[in-house]
């Protein structure tokens, strides 16, 4: 039982946002780090996307037993009764958005709200079942984490929240759409309207560029307003050009399948040393 309720929480998800919140923390502390302050942040931050997450298993548990890679979870295989999933769901959230509200301060706390309530309510309950915009709005999301660790210290919405968010809010769906790609017959089979199942994988291509071109942008802006230094633009603008390269080739790309996982390996990977070249290099290195 221990391992379903971890695996609820969908703990990679919690990884990558708690990176990410630890990342925006990093640029707007400029290396004066409040080690208690962090602790809090990573805390709160953790517990509300953790409930989000559980959240989002309990209300897909249904269209989970019609997809291969979600079918044997623990609400369709009925290891779990919805009704506690429910319960453990709303008690994560309290505790997560107590910490923010309490231990971090006001703004960060209504920034995990409103992180909870786009993925729940926009994203799951809503977009997900009925239009193609789910992945491009629920991306509000999974930006809101290096917003939190930024507005812990800087406690206002500034160009440096701002540029942050966009990092993330853009990285999102080519970063989905090329697993999309891989799964779009379970997809398919599952009733999701995902981009590849409604428009076609030529159309989600061609879509993908926009978002990985403007996402080098934001890293350059990033730059320009001196919240990291050189190495974290150049690193940031040889790897993206390197996806925007691939995701280019994807138009003359005979195994589809093969091309999407390479895609998907650039868009993880990128993320990675992306923060770590945040980390590393704030305040102009």
């Amino acid at each position: 039982m221990f391992k379903d309720l971890v695996t609820l929480t969908k703990p990679g998800i919690i990884r990558l946002n708690l990176f990410a919140a630890f990342g925006g923390f990093w640029v707007a502390s400029q290396w004066d780090i409040d080690g208690l302050l962090l602790i809090w942040v990573l805390v709160g931050t953790a517990f509300t996307m953790a409930s989000a997450c559980v959240f989002n298993n309990y209300l897909d548990r249904e269209m989970d037993t019609k997809m291969a890679r979600t079918k044997e979870r623990a609400l369709p295989m009925g290891r779990l009764k919805p009704s506690f999933v429910l319960g453990y769901a709303i008690v994560l959230g309290l505790i997560g958005l107590t910490v923010l509200f309490a231990g971090v301060n006001v703004l960060c706390g209504f920034l995990g709200l409103l992180g909870i309530f786009v993925y729940v309510v926009v994203y799951t309950m809503w977009l997900k079942r009925h239009s193609t915009w789910s992945t491009s709005i629920g991306g509000v999301s999974g930006a809101m984490p290096p917003v939190i660790g930024y507005c812990a210290v800087a406690n206002t919405v500034d160009a440096g929240a701002w540029l942050l968010f966009a990092i993330l809010f853009l990285w999102q769906p080519p970063h989905f759409w090329s697993l999309a790609i891989r799964r779009v017959e379970e997809y398919r089979a599952a009733g999701f309207p995902v981009l590849p199942v409604v428009k076609g994988v030529l159309r989600t291509k061609i879509q993908m560029i926009p978002y990985i071109a403007l996402l080098l942008a934001a890293s350059i802006l990033l730059y320009s307003y001196e919240y990291v230094g050189i190495v974290f633009l150049i690193l940031n603008v040889v790897i993206l050009a390197c996806w925007l390269l691939h995701a280019l080739s994807g138009f003359r790309a005979k195994d589809t399948v093969k091309w999407a996982k390479t895609d998907f390996l650039f868009s993880v990977n990128y993320l990675l040393v992306m923060f770590i070249a945040m980390i590393l290099n704030t305040n102009g290195f």
